[in-house]
């Protein structure tokens, strides 16, 4: 019964989000914060899932600049854990299908996202060349996913180098953002399904790398996010056992 009680009171609330978010950002179209704004609005749903969030920034969160954000993507919670932590001017690069999802499709577009069409490559690396750019001339950060799908339980994947790629191109720090391990917690039919943390982290810097060793750069980020996941992942077990005893 609790589950279909869920059910019923986040799809209302996410229909009345898009709805909302899209008339507010038809107001300021494609403004670079809507899309935070809009972020933050699916983020504050996680009570609703039983769900405890903590959300933690970087002391200079607010002054780094156009950057591109880097999040370890695991599953559909993500639009109630992670999603908080997106920052003002602010885009994310999705997938070009979701545009055809009932009314978030028409918001994601909107609020000023980028779609990506992953089936044609040529196309993609073009794209990461008009990141470059968009973030030079417009001023904006980009939130990018490096794994490229959702992990769903299989420990943070392998990155892609495009956002990696884009960085280098336009000359700005990769900011991980990092959520606790959140595969096989959820459960609808449970009132508490325990407490998640979310971390956005410091920069790192892009200058040290070329395109000759984005791979490299890739991999650096790849162990900083792995490790401090594994860290917050701990502190939550720890937590649960000192309250336990």
């Amino acid at each position: 019964m609790l589950i279909v009680l869920r059910a019923i009171v986040v799809i209302f609330c996410c229909i009345v989000i898009s709805v909302v978010g899209t008339l507010y950002s038809l107001i300021r179209f494609r403004h670079p914060s809507n899309v935070g704004v809009v972020a933050r609005w699916f983020g504050r749903l996680y009570p609703f899932f039983g769900l405890q969030v903590e959300h933690r920034f970087e002391p200079n969160a607010y002054n780094v600049g156009p950057c591109i954000y880097i999040g370890n993507h695991q599953n559909n919670y993500d639009m109630v854990t992670i999603s908080y932590m997106v920052m003002p001017r602010t885009v994310s690069v999705g997938k070009k299908s979701l545009i055809w999802i009932p009314f978030f499709g028409l918001v994601y577009w909107i609020t000023g996202n980028i779609l990506l069409d992953r089936e044609n490559r040529s196309k993609a690396h073009s794209t990461m060349a008009e990141l470059a750019r968009r973030i030079q001339e417009d001023n904006v950060s980009v939130w990018m996913f490096p794994e490229g799908t959702r992990s769903r339980g299989r420990g943070l994947l392998p990155f892609k180098t495009g956002a990696f790629h884009a960085a280098i191109a336009a000359g700005v720090p990769v900011v991980p953002v990092v959520c606790s391990t959140t595969h096989n917690q959820v459960d609808l039919n449970r009132w508490n399904n325990g407490k998640v943390i979310c971390e956005l982290m410091e920069p790192i810097d892009s200058r040290h790398y070329s395109k000759e060793n984005v791979r490299e750069f890739a991999e650096h980020c790849h162990a900083v996010m792995a490790k401090r996941i594994a860290e917050l992942d701990a502190e939550l077990a720890q937590s649960k056992e000192n309250k336990a005893s």
